[in-house]
């Protein structure tokens, strides 16, 4: 069911977000509604000068427009708890719901809100930049802090309406329907072997939202400079750099809308690291000169073979575009780690060759620069690519292995290395060869969908396992297993198969079982040694990660030891806003649980995504 107003208690989870959502959007926007600049713009004749030194970047002139984090929220009815849920207390959030379900004629709505198999539940997304109109998203659903809800495992969000929220003048003022969510619900404690009762009553529908609306990207001319004529010559100078052919029609990404705003497309190379798009366009140079493009490579070339002016160098190189391939060749021929890095991941991103095999090595040996070497390899469309991702698919490292197949899939879903099956509408199983340790992943995050790394992996005889509250199995003979269902109103039903992983996984979702079920599975398989397999879930980046600089030739320390990334991770495996923030390991291998957010470490994660787009 869907609201129609909403009023939320003040409970710390959502005061934070008004905050936030308010000031973000507040600070991104606010350029755009100033009067118009009484100035004619930039200065031409300083543009056109041949002093070098007066190259003037887009970034000088421009402030990124919609690169900001959206959240939206809502109030829905969550059904299927079997006896687990609750009738809500008076409050608003009940109003609202009922007000909802009455605009769709649901009959009797306060005799289905007292069912002990029903709860009301708080949802909430988060559209990203450039998100497009169908595009799907993870919901994160929990049931209000006075619910008596016991547990949400089984239920089914009801379709609700999400929209953007915000606290003024003391009143709750909402946006427009900006996604639809709905779907089964994943309880929090699937991932857990902790006894923690709260992560029972949240959860979340992966892939459960789809945007109704697009945000564009856009750069808004500082007010200094507005003019007709200043947003011409930025616009020129993107579409030089960025464009795309339309039925044979070349038509580039930049479409400046009027004196102080100019629209951007996401160039297809991008689409999935949108911080590092914005920050090569305001790397490009404005109006410049053959003369000062000559000077200013030379001047580069010096930056980049110094590691601490190597990645702002790579990354003018790589604006400038073929012209800047010769340079980034002898940046990746380098012997300091940190300058092969910033060259072969702008060569990554300029689909040169000569990229793949360091971006490999990067990937294999050093976890500070590991997601940034893996996401340039999924941007290229050479086969030197491909087959470095292949290799990386047999190293022991589990995040290395589930990065390389995430982004085999986001080059080619099709691929035969990781295509997958869909189990009903549940999720997907994955079967992915390799020669690395046998390992099982489960994601928490953008879609449901089990991989299993290795050979086929057997199960050691068990004497039984359950898969949910109503699916069990048990060993039959030493080479079958029978897997069983027995729910209160039914007839029970039995299947059986070879005692393998996959099979086991096929059967339970053929007796009716969801992904949860499956996930318990699997984890009470591995607790009980029935599966020689390493079993982790969402192998997703760590924040903070630092680069460790060798030591001199003499072996002597660097001055600055560590050195933090220079680039934002990826779109392609960027951590979802609601999960914590954690610390990487000196092994780097993901934990098995992952905890729940507090709000500074949420504040902390809105505060770098701002600086990623705008550094």
């Amino acid at each position: 069911m869907m609201p129609q107003t909403l009023s939320f208690p003040r409970v710390p989870w959502i005061a934070w977000l008004w905050v936030i959502t308010f000031t973000t959007l507040v600070g991104c926007t606010s350029t755009l509604f100033h009067a118009p600049s009484t100035k004619s713009g930039i200065d031409l004749e300083e543009l056109e000068s041949d002093d070098s030194q007066n190259v003037r970047l887009v970034r000088d002139f421009v402030m990124p427009w919609g690169t900001n984090y959206v959240v939206l929220e809502g109030v829905a009815l969550a059904t299927g708890l079997s006896g687990n849920g609750s009738d809500p207390p008076p409050s608003g959030q009940r109003a609202s719901l009922l007000s909802e379900m009455q605009t769709h004629d649901v009959r009797n709505p306060n005799f289905v809100l007292a069912s002990a198999d029903t709860s009301l539940v708080l949802v909430r997304t988060i559209l990203p930049p450039g998100v497009q109109k169908g595009d799907r998203l993870d919901v994160e659903v929990r049931v209000p802090a006075r619910s008596e809800t016991r547990s949400l495992e089984g239920g089914w969000l009801m379709q609700t309406r999400l929209r953007e929220v915000a606290v003024l003048n003391d009143s709750l003022r909402t946006g427009r329907i900006s996604a639809l969510a709905e779907g089964p619900v994943t309880i929090d404690s699937v991932f857990s072997d902790s006894e923690d009762k709260v992560r029972d009553v949240r959860g979340s529908v992966l892939g459960g939202a789809v945007s109704t609306t697009s945000r564009p990207l856009g750069l808004v001319v500082r007010s200094e400079n507005h003019s007709i004529r200043t947003a011409s010559l930025i616009g020129a100078a993107i579409n030089a750099r960025f464009f795309s052919h339309d039925r044979g029609i070349k038509r580039g990404v930049a479409i400046p809308k009027r004196d102080n705003f100019i629209e951007l497309d996401i160039h297809p190379r991008y689409k999935h690291n949108l911080a590092r798009y914005m920050r090569v366009i305001r790397a490009l140079a404005v109006n410049e000169s053959a003369t000062e493009r000559v000077e200013r490579l030379e001047l580069l070339e010096r930056q980049l073979l110094e590691p601490a002016t190597a990645a702002p160098a790579a990354l003018q190189l790589e604006a400038i575009g073929r012209e800047g391939i010769r340079l980034l060749h002898l940046g990746v021929r380098a012997e300091d780690p940190e300058v092969r890095f910033y060259a072969a991941e702008a060569l990554g991103y300029l689909d040169d060759a000569a990229a793949a095999e360091p971006l490999g090595e990067i990937a294999r040996n050093e976890p500070a620069f590991r997601w940034h070497a893996i996401a340039a390899l999924s941007a290229m469309d050479h086969i030197s690519a491909h087959d470095e991702l292949s290799k990386l698919l047999h190293v022991s490292s589990a995040e290395t292995r589930y990065a390389a197949f995430v982004a085999l899939r986001t080059r080619n879903p099709a691929d035969p290395l990781i295509r997958g099956e869909p189990m009903g509408d549940a999720f997907h199983l994955h079967l992915v060869t390799s020669n690395g340790p046998p390992m099982i992943h489960l994601s928490r995050s953008r879609r449901a969908e089990i991989v299993l790394f290795g050979p086929p992996m057997e199960l050691d005889s068990p004497d039984f396992i359950y898969a949910g509250k109503q699916i069990m199995l048990k060993a039959d003979g030493a080479d079958r297993l029978r897997v069983m269902r027995f729910a209160a109103r039914e007839e029970d039903r039995e299947v059986s198969c070879p005692p393998l992983v996959d099979e086991a996984i096929r059967k339970i979702v053929e007796l009716d079982g969801t992904y949860s079920d499956v996930a318990q599975f699997l984890q009470e398989a591995r607790n009980k040694n029935y599966v020689d397999a390493r079993l982790v879930v969402d192998a997703l980046p760590s924040w903070g990660r630092e680069f460790r600089r060798p030591a001199t030739k003499d072996g002597q320390a660097q001055d600055k030891p560590e050195r933090q990334v220079s680039s934002p991770i990826p779109d392609l495996f960027e951590f979802k806003p609601f999960a914590s923030e954690r610390s990487s390991d000196a092994d780097d291998e993901p934990l098995f649980d992952i905890e729940s957010s507090d709000d500074d470490s949420d504040r902390r994660w809105w505060s770098r995504v701002g600086d990623w787009f705008s550094g």
